[in-house]
């Protein structure tokens, strides 16, 4: 039997987002989004335990602010003391494991889809998505843009409105678009 659309997903192949499947998931990580990001700031343990059904995996002591965005949730994994700032997008098509200690700053966005760069097969419909790795003790800048099948090592700092393509190595200050490291830290 073949794979079905999710394991293409998962595994970078060409998949069909519109898959019944994928819309289910979608659609549960949606109404958990919406019971999170419009929950009283005062409920910050209701929002918690919704966040730890959302995540895959979400280690200790975490804050998420919201509003927070995703497509599926159960594709993200975090450590421990992880701190996401208002406004975060990730779109996991395919895995996103986030190390410990990570500071994710207002609007970053974390893409693992993209789309085929043929015209005539984008025109079907398919798209792909490559996984994301953060390392522990990475912080990323405001605005920072996250690009599919991105590696940023541990220690490594984002700067803000930076266009990541590309791995970062560890204990790196990488600014710009593209993101380009500048010193070491």
């Amino acid at each position: 039997m073949g794979k079905s659309e999710r394991e293409k997903m998962l595994a970078n192949q060409p998949y069909l987002a519109s898959d019944p499947e994928l819309v289910s998931m979608r659609q549960a990580a949606q109404h958990l989004l919406h019971s999170f990001n419009t929950l009283p700031p005062n409920e910050l343990v209701q929002r918690q335990e919704i966040a730890r059904s959302l995540f895959g995996d979400l280690g200790p002591d975490f804050e998420i602010n919201p509003p927070f965005h995703c497509d599926y949730g159960c594709h993200i994994r975090a450590g421990k003391n992880l701190y996401i700032n208002v406004n975060c997008t990730i779109l996991d098509c395919n895995w996103v494991t986030i190390g410990d200690d990570v500071l994710i700053a207002p609007n970053v966005q974390i893409y693992t889809a993209y789309h085929p760069t043929d015209p005539a097969m984008r025109i079907t419909g398919v798209e792909m998505a490559e996984p994301i790795t953060i390392g522990d003790n990475v912080w990323l800048g405001g605005g920072a843009i996250i690009c599919p099948g991105v590696v940023i090592r541990d220690n490594a700092i984002i700067g803000a409105g930076s266009v990541v393509t590309k791995t970062i190595p560890a204990n790196s200050l990488a600014v710009g678009n593209p993101c380009r490291v500048i010193r070491q830290v």
